[in-house]
């Protein structure tokens, strides 16, 4: 791997590249894991698609809980996206190069996104918060108008908590042998490449983090807590078994996405390691934006039918 350098005088050099090391210890199998991650990416962009028109092609669906899944969906490709297609590009080149400007437009989607989702998941559990434990109220507490203002601050914040945060990042200097020990520009293996004390930025990382990954994950907890004691209160036993399918498969895509966030971002530093690094960074790249569809298909009965109603519909 190398690095590139405009030379302005003897003790002052611009950054202009860096490079990553991502999978180049497994040389032999890079066509190999090209062809599955370029398969999964398919199936991701595919599966999310057709949840997103499937909400919209069927009156059934057209209730708040359906309307963030398309919020989550459209997420979750534009997710993916900001990733995995220069991923596979790296799989089939010897220089797995990527500008400074790049590097930073990267991490500005994908942390911005990621934040958003974050938020995101908070909302869809208050929405099934209020859905069980105040249902002759559900109508009147999540209007329409909410429901776009609840979706509007989950995207507003994640822009401006990680708008800011990445732009600091990218005032440190860089001036060493720029080898990103990763396979996309995520924060902490770009900071840790700075020449300067990061401590003030990793304090940062570490306070975002507590205040928005570990907050929206509280208030889910804390939102699981209410419903799980009101379901088991009910007393038909089909009224629980209903409540709870309609929480499964969120709670499903929560314990995906926050188990391994919490464990990249809270992680203590004297135990960070490049290779785990990268293993949990495939698993919310990669592995959950294919399984979210496949997660809310599979366990919603709403959404099975109104697939079948929809292929009855426009193929029969």
């Amino acid at each position: 791997m190398s690095y590139k350098k405009e030379e302005l005088n003897e003790s002052q050099t611009v950054l202009t590249e860096f490079t990553f090391v991502a999978f180049s210890y497994l040389q032999e199998l890079q066509v190999l894991l090209f062809l599955v991650f370029l398969l999964i990416y398919l199936l991701t962009i595919m599966g999310n698609i057709v949840i997103i028109l499937l909400i919209k092609l069927s009156p059934s669906l057209h209730t708040p809980m359906y309307f963030f899944l398309v919020n989550l969906s459209f997420l979750e490709m534009c997710y993916t996206t900001s990733v995995v297609p220069q991923m596979l590009v790296h799989l089939l080149v010897e220089h797995k190069s990527i500008s400074i400007v790049g590097c930073a437009a990267q991490m500005y989607i994908f942390t911005i996104l990621g934040l958003t989702e974050c938020c995101l998941l908070a909302t869809m559990a208050y929405d099934r918060y209020v859905a069980i434990c105040h249902p002759l109220q559900y109508t009147l507490i999540m209007s329409s108008r909410v429901c776009v203002c609840l979706a509007a601050a989950s995207w507003l914040t994640g822009f401006l908590v990680e708008a800011a945060q990445t732009t600091w990042i990218f005032t440190l200097p860089f001036c060493g042998p720029q080898q990103i020990h990763h396979f996309f520009c995520d924060i902490l293996p770009v900071v840790k490449l700075a020449c300067a004390d990061t401590s003030m930025n990793e304090m940062a990382l570490f306070g975002v983090s507590m205040l928005f990954i570990m907050g929206p994950f509280l208030l889910i907890l804390v939102s699981y807590v209410r419903i799980i004691s009101t379901i088991l209160k009910m007393s038909s036993a089909e009224s629980r078994h209903k409540a709870f399918s309609t929480c499964s498969a969120h709670l499903i895509v929560v314990t995906l996405f926050f188990g391994t966030a919490l464990f990249t971002y809270l992680q203590p530093r004297s135990s960070y390691s490049p290779n785990t690094d990268k293993m949990i960074s495939l698993m919310y790249t990669v592995v959950t934006p294919l399984l979210n569809p496949v997660i809310y298909t599979l366990r919603n009965k709403e959404v099975k039918g109104a697939l079948k109603q929809t292929v009855a519909r426009n193929f029969y």
